[in-house]
C-alpha cells in the first residue's frame, strides 16, 4: 500500500526482504481465507485467524490470549464474542484461576482446525509445485533460520 504511493519518490524504495515476506504473508493468509469460507466456514476472516491461530487445540486461559494476541483486550473481546456467538468457542471457568476464563473450541470450531490443516497442506503442496522440492525445502529452511534469535 505504502510501497505504491512511495513510487512516485524522488529516490526509489529498496527492494527489501521485510516487503517480499509481507506480500508472501498475506498471499498466503488470503487464499487460506477464501478457501476455508469456500469449505463452509463464512465465518472465518483472517482476523478471526488471527486470534484463533493463538488458543491450542485443548483451550487457553483468556489472559494469555491478549498477551499472545497482539492487540487490547477490547478487541480480543469482541472477537472471541463473535466466535462464540458463531458457536466456534466457548468461554468456561478457569479451575486454576477463579477470576479467569478458557477459551474452549466446540466441535463446530474442532472441525474447523481440521479442515484447516487440510486447507494448509493443500497451499503447501501447490507451493511445492511451483517452487520445486528443493527451493520449497531451501525456502523453508531459510524462514526457520530467519525465526530463530538473532545473535546481535
Amino acid at each position: 500500500m505504502v510501497k505504491q504511493l512511495d513510487e512516485n519518490a524522488v529516490k526509489p524504495l529498496p527492494d527489501h526482504v521485510g516487503w517480499r515476506l509481507w506480500q508472501a504473508s498475506r498471499a498466503w493468509q488470503a487464499e487460506f481465507a477464501e478457501a476455508m469460507r469456500a469449505a463452509g466456514h463464512g465465518w472465518f476472516s483472517e482476523s478471526r485467524a488471527g486470534l484463533l491461530g493463538h488458543i491450542a487445540r485443548r483451550g487457553t486461559r483468556q489472559a494469555a490470549l491478549i498477551e499472545r494476541a497482539g492487540i487490547s483486550k477490547q478487541a480480543v473481546q469482541q472477537l472471541l464474542d463473535g466466535l462464540e456467538a458463531e458457536g466456534v468457542i466457548e468461554r468456561a471457568p478457569d479451575l486454576e484461576d477463579k477470576r479467569g476464563k478458557l477459551v474452549l473450541y466446540t466441535a463446530k470450531g474442532l472441525a474447523a482446525l481440521d479442515d484447516g490443516d487440510a486447507i494448509k497442506l493443500d497451499i503447501e503442496k501447490r507451493y511445492r509445485q511451483h517452487l520445486g522440492e528443493g527451493g520449497f525445502d531451501a525456502l523453508m529452511a531459510a524462514l526457520r533460520a530467519l525465526a530463530e534469535p538473532q545473535v546481535r
